[in-house]
């Protein structure tokens, strides 16, 4: 098979929860340890950094890569999902894995892939614990998919985990409760392990702290740290809680023998987006009418989002949304301003929610506007009919922004 090829299996032959959804998901980590343990247990073959959380946590990963990077550290990274190429999900020191390895790798273990029936996350997790070894990184920053006890990375044994943030999203699958959601991101504190929590929340923390305590793991706190005296590319103001988690993390990486200097931390903050190719998060994509993107899709990445376009000043708004056909707009339509023009699409997925089925629920909330099959015919309406001084905003999903010229 050719890349094509091997991708087109990969997404049609195998289950994928972008895609599907819920029945993509697996229960256990029983085909994920037996995969490791197919490959050779690659994972142990370096240090790693375990991240998790409702938001933030994508940021977060590659900004602790982009730290490491700069310190001359040859790192892996590994983040979920991609917005343009599957190959995103896989770098090392930014370079995505080749399309030649991923063809090999999957010829290699295609008889395995199908016999154990894993998923195509599962899969993506062993192809990079392996393409990490075999380039032989220092360290490697892992990005956890979804939850945290249950998913496919929770198979390392990281020198520090994270958790960013917690907010209800993905109620489903990890809970209906804060607590639930906590118990599930909170199962990746390992045994001894430092844990940093980027964000207090009184519902949580008890959550943590008993989780903790049972596993003499020491905790940590990143947001009652002092404003950081260093900045980043990353733009949107919630990156200030981002960058707090990101720089305890390091100082523990430090403690652990990461030797990283403040020219170091300053260079790699200042330098995320060339080193690991970040996208996506509130990025602007022209200016005049100025368009914005950004890939939050849940209430507490989309308050914080709104917060700052309405701060932008802008003469008029323009709405490029769309959603995945699974999330709660009873809880995140209400965030949005009634004073702005709404250009209401469906991203081109099989989850994507019908654009006129949007429309018909965001009217109840008082946002008006058309529906648009696509991404782009809406995106070309609201540049047809936004004025220079207004602003455009598209977003809502991942899989909206996948679909923008990023």
């Amino acid at each position: 098979m050719n890349y094509q090829q091997t991708l087109d299996w990969m997404y049609f032959r195998l289950p994928m929860y972008q895609r599907q959804g819920g029945p993509a998901l697996k229960k256990d980590l029983t085909n994920s340890i037996a995969f490791s343990e197919h490959l050779g247990k690659p994972e142990h073959q370096y240090a790693s950094v375990h991240v998790a959380g409702t938001n933030g946590k994508g940021s977060t990963s590659h900004m602790i890569a982009s730290v490491l990077q700069a310190a001359g550290y040859r790192v892996g990274l590994y983040t979920s999902p991609h917005l343009k190429d599957f190959r995103e999900r896989i770098r090392v020191n930014g370079e995505m894995i080749s399309e030649e390895e991923v063809v090999i790798f999957i010829e290699k273990n295609k008889k395995f892939l199908e016999e154990h029936s894993l998923s195509f996350f599962e899969l993506t997790v062993g192809l990079a614990f392996d393409h990490f070894a075999r380039k032989q990184v220092d360290i490697a920053v892992i990005e956890v998919g979804l939850g945290g006890r249950l998913d496919s990375t929770n198979i390392i044994q990281p020198l520090v985990s994270v958790i960013t943030n917690i907010g209800l999203d993905h109620t489903q699958f990890l809970g209906e409760t804060l607590p639930e959601i906590a118990f599930e991101k909170g199962g990746i504190i390992k045994p001894g392990i430092p844990v940093v929590i980027g964000e207090v929340n009184k519902e949580t923390m008890p959550v943590f702290e008993r989780l903790a305590t049972e596993r003499e793991a020491p905790l940590f706190i990143a947001d009652q740290a002092s404003k950081p005296r260093f900045e980043t590319d990353l733009l949107g103001e919630y990156q200030v809680k981002n960058l707090q988690t990101t720089l305890k993390t390091i100082e523990l990486l430090q403690n652990a023998g990461f030797e990283t200097s403040d020219s170091h931390v300053r260079e790699g903050l200042l330098h995320v987006l060339e080193n690991t190719g970040l996208k996506g998060r509130y990025q602007v994509l022209r200016e005049n009418p100025k368009t914005i993107c950004d890939t939050a899709h849940n209430r507490e990445g989309l308050e914080l989002v709104l917060n700052q376009v309405m701060k932008e000043g802008a003469e008029t708004l323009h709405f490029v949304l769309g959603f995945v056909n699974d999330k709660d707009l009873d809880a995140v339509l209400p965030l949005f301003p009634k004073k702005a023009i709404y250009y209401f699409c469906r991203p081109d997925i099989p989850r994507g929610l019908d654009a006129k089925e949007l429309q018909k629920k965001a009217w109840h909330y008082g946002l008006g506007g058309s529906y648009y099959e696509g991404v782009q015919e809406a995106y070309k309406a609201a540049l047809e009919n936004a004025a220079p001084q207004d602003l455009i905003y598209v977003g809502g999903s991942t899989f909206v922004v996948a679909e923008m010229p990023l």
